[in-house]
């Protein structure tokens, strides 16, 4: 029977390397059956905060207590696109002992190859032990368990797989059914949705939901914080508070404890105005009057005990997320496709849009949605049939994959400064001050491909204000975004004057529509009446 899992973080403090502090006091604990969200905007230190929890890093203060083992899942898993196998990729998920004793094994393996004799071979032999006293035989059993469930095949057959030929899908899945499988009662999940799609996402809501071991995660994925998650660390103003209850609670209780904490800073400040005050006249009397002055002295140590021991706890302050998405009238249609059919993707279809509709577009993987909205925007898409825009619709795509090869190399404010595609030029005051509406004012002269895939996001949506766009077109467009921005973009939508069609797997943001078009697995483009989450990938003859 194994351990039962908890960790137990306590006074955890983190200095970057030019000195400034990330967060100090940070403490929290995780304990068995509990699902917990590690919530927070960009830059608050998240990832950090799960790098000394897995050991990776020492923090500046502090301690980690972890019991039951630790199992990790790297950010990175999902995006492997180098020469490494299945095997490789479970040993990178496993414990550090394992991990040691199959580097050995395969070392000597290596060696047995080209020289085998007796000491070659006693070395294999003592290898081979050591492999299966850190439980490396069960670890195989439980991979060939993890890799049918994951790939459909026995890990005899997968273990020589090369990882970049998994989908991010399948990596993700396949290190998810290892750590939620495997004995280590602590698991620390980066992101573990991503690349997940909605059934994909649904499975995992469930194993979270019926896993006895001690969960934290990091996931910008709103609804499945909703379900799955059972406390909310929240990560904001230099430290961490815990609430107690579900994410679905958490945003009234954060407003709430703003409320509290903006009331005990107004109480501190009166009565440190008011001890200053009180010493500064008694600092006067003190010097024609020793009882004032023995008063003064009271006083005065009990101002710099007042102040030593420090204000209430830092008032978060959220990243000002702020778009502008104006819009403008249009004519009545603003979409009209009659019997296009996307060459080789989709049966034809007819489909009208009008004007302020907001139509979310649903589907697998692989269906031509992202093809479809491309054709909207003025892309070169192979099709037949017809698409027409109405009058005064102005088109403006948000891309999913973030790639710009015009941008490679360009600071931000220099493709402000330039205008393309109908938006006006603007100088570097102009560009600044836009750039700081969307939280990006520090990022102005970095160039585009080195942000982060949330900072490429919001300029994006910067650049659709920018264009004077009536009809939005966005693929994806929560994909990167931190919660506070979703929700920044999400309201913009809503005051938008316009029509917005979009792509995404989002549920929560799905939610904020009013009409579904869905990619379906036979081939046909139909409309619902609600959200469908469960369609298969697309039959087509190969």
């Amino acid at each position: 029977m194994p351990d039962v899992g908890f960790l137990d973080a306590n006074g955890l403090a983190f200095r970057l390397p030019d000195g400034r502090e990330l967060f100090r006091d940070v403490s929290f604990k995780v304990g068995s059956g509990s699902v917990v969200a590690l919530v927070g905007a960009n830059g608050v230190g998240k990832t950090t905060l799960l790098r000394i929890l897995s050991g990776e890093l020492t923090p500046a203060a502090g301690s980690v207590r972890v019991q039951g083992g630790l199992g990790v899942m790297p950010q990175f898993v999902g995006s492997v696109r180098d020469d490494s196998t299945v095997r490789d990729l479970l040993l990178a998920v496993s414990p550090p002992p394992l991990r040691a004793a199959a580097e050995t094994l395969d070392a000597v393996e290596l060696q047995l190859m080209e020289t085998d004799d007796e000491p070659t071979q006693l070395r294999y032999a003592d290898a081979l032990t050591a492999w299966g006293e850190v439980g490396g035989y069960e670890a195989e059993v439980l991979w060939d368990v993890v890799t049918v469930a994951a790939l459909g095949v026995p890990f005899d057959r997968a273990r020589f797989r090369e990882v970049r030929t998994l989908s991010g899908g399948e990596q993700k899945r396949l290190v998810l059914e290892a750590l939620l499988r495997g004995p280590e009662q602590v698991l620390l999940l980066d992101e573990p949705d991503n690349y997940l799609d909605v059934p994909g996402k649904r499975w995992l809501e469930a194993r979270l939901s019926e896993t006895g071991k001690a969960v934290l995660l990091v996931s910008h994925d709103r609804e499945l914080l909703n379900v799955a998650a059972t406390q909310v660390v929240a990560v904001e103003a230099r430290s961490a508070w815990t609430h107690a209850g579900s994410f679905g609670t958490w945003h009234a209780a954060r407003a709430h404890r703003i409320e509290r904490l903006a009331e005990l800073h107004r109480r501190w400040d009166e009565e440190h105005e008011r001890l200053k005050e009180l010493v500064r006249t008694l600092q006067v009397q003190a010097k024609i009057s020793e009882v004032m002055a023995a008063k003064y002295r009271v006083q005065k140590a009990k101002l710099e005990k007042f102040e030593a021991a420090g204000p209430p706890p830092e008032l978060p302050t959220d990243e000002k997320v702020a778009p502008r998405l104006r819009g403008g009238r249009t004519g009545v249609r603003a979409i009209t496709c009659e019997d296009l059919e996307l060459t080789g993707l989709m049966k034809p279809f007819d489909l009208e849009v009008f004007f302020e509709d907001r139509v979310a577009v649903l589907g697998s993987n692989g269906s031509g949605k992202s093809h479809f909205l491309r054709l909207l925007g003025g892309d070169r898409v192979a099709h037949t049939g017809t698409s027409r825009l109405g009058a005064r619709v102005v088109p403006g795509l948000f891309a999913q994959t973030h790639q710009h090869p015009e941008w490679v190399g360009r600071t931000l404010v220099d493709i402000l400064w330039h205008g393309e595609d109908g938006r006006a030029g603007r100088d570097r005051g102009a560009a600044m001050a836009t750039l700081s509406r969307y939280g990006l004012g520090k990022q102005g002269d970095q160039r585009f491909e080195t942000l982060s895939g949330g900072q490429q996001a919001r300029f994006q949506v910067l650049l659709l204000e920018l264009s004077g766009a009536t009809l939005l077109l966005l693929d994806e467009p929560t994909d990167n975004l931190d919660l506070n921005s979703a929700e920044a973009l999400q309201q913009a939508l809503d005051e938008f004057t316009g029509t917005v069609v979009a792509v995404t797997h989002d549920r929560w943001f799905a939610r904020s529509f009013d009409r579904f078009l869905l990619f379906r697995s036979d081939g046909r483009v139909v409309e619902v009446d609600e959200p469908v989450w469960d369609e298969a990938r697309v039959e087509r003859v190969r």
